[in-house]
């Protein structure tokens, strides 16, 4: 093992089942408000940017409630097209309208006993919102084109990433909706406010995803971890997640294999934040640490199905040439015997050579 790398080491069997990862403050407040919470009747209103897990926070909430044994529904607000979301939520008779050849069950009838998540919920038309009022005051509904009341014992969640009560002031949001949703307000930090729960979310997402690929990932260049903080995220948890889930499909050892080419995107233009170094000087310097683990564990070889740059699937001369932008010195390739393989190579340099 390299000097400092950080090891992937197994979970507290809980922890591994928490819908949360972290230890950060802000996200132990959020554990704390769930657990005041959960085992109440009372609606909860989720805020948090996009990608910071409003979702979980809602399963989590659920999970802990004395409703756990019923059903958790949810609706994303945002999804559904305007004129088919009263349909979603409330259900309608056969007949309704042009194409309602049956009777359809909504959102609320199939979260009888349950909870109900509604994500995205500044995302609700305006006249729609009064029915949704009158359902969480009243605890009941007709259909669309019936007239039979029906009541129903429902717990609402609702998440969403806009500001509710700037829209309330803008009257795109009711006001009587908003005070009747926001119980329990619970917000999530995004992850740029928690850069110190970014290791063991590396760690939590390399064995997720490891383990579905038949992949055993042990190792994480240290460097590379401290840009990984570095960074701002602005996808949250969700990006940190697919560029993961990117970096170990790459990955064919038991390190993890980082696509560069994608990091430099990423920090191109980012602000440098005060007291650390560039973003720019921490990619060169991950970039540079990680070729020279590769080449280790290849005892040098560049070239070759089992080369260095197949390992980081480059093409031989851009890894060349990365190297030396790098200043990894570079040996000269000598040809200790011609392999079978290399039989009527002209070019001396077109067979794998040595690198350290």
């Amino acid at each position: 093992m390299p000097a400092n790398a950080i090891s992937i080491i197994p979970l507290d069997s809980s922890a591994a089942r928490s819908a949360m990862i972290g230890s950060q403050p802000g996200l132990r407040s959020v554990w704390y408000a769930l657990q005041m919470v959960a085992r109440t009747d009372s609606a909860v209103l989720i805020h948090g940017e996009t990608g910071t897990g409003k979702e979980l926070v809602a399963r989590a909430i659920h999970a802990e409630s004395i409703r756990k044994c019923g059903p958790y529904v949810k609706l994303n607000c945002a999804a559904i097209p305007s004129g088919l979301l009263e349909s979603e939520l409330f259900g309608h008779e056969r007949g309704a309208f042009t194409g309602a050849v049956a009777q359809t069950t909504g959102r609320f009838q199939m979260a009888h006993n349950g909870t109900l998540f509604l994500d995205e919920i500044g995302d609700l038309p305006l006249e729609l919102q009064p029915k949704l009022l009158r359902v969480l005051q009243e605890h009941e509904f007709e259909r669309i084109g019936g007239n039979r009341t029906i009541r129903v014992d429902v717990r609402i969640v609702a998440a969403t990433n806009q500001d509710l009560l700037e829209m309330v002031r803008e009257r795109r949001f009711r006001a009587d909706l908003f005070y009747r949703l926001n119980v329990f307000p619970i917000t999530v930090p995004p992850l740029r406010e928690r850069t110190e729960d970014i290791p063991i979310l590396v760690q939590h997402f390399v064995r997720e995803f490891g383990s579905r690929m038949k992949k055993q990932i042990i190792h994480i260049s240290p460097t590379t971890m401290e840009f990984l903080q570095q960074y701002d995220w602005p996808g949250n948890v969700r990006e940190l997640q697919n560029f993961v889930e990117r970096a170990v499909i790459m990955s064919s050892g038991p390190h993890l294999e980082i696509p560069f080419g994608e990091l430099t995107r990423m920090v191109k233009g980012n602000r440098v934040k005060d007291g650390t170094p560039s973003l720019a000087r921490t990619l060169a310097e991950a970039e540079r640490d990680h070729i020279l683990d590769v080449l280790r564990q290849v005892r040098g070889v560049v070239g070759g199905r089992n080369g260095a740059a197949a390992r980081l699937g480059l093409p031989r001369t851009t890894l060349i040439h990365r190297m030396r932008k790098l200043g990894i010195a570079q040996k000269r390739a000598v040809r200790v015997g011609k392999p079978a393989a290399c039989a009527g190579v002209e070019n001396p340099d077109s067979v794998p050579g040595a690198f350290v």
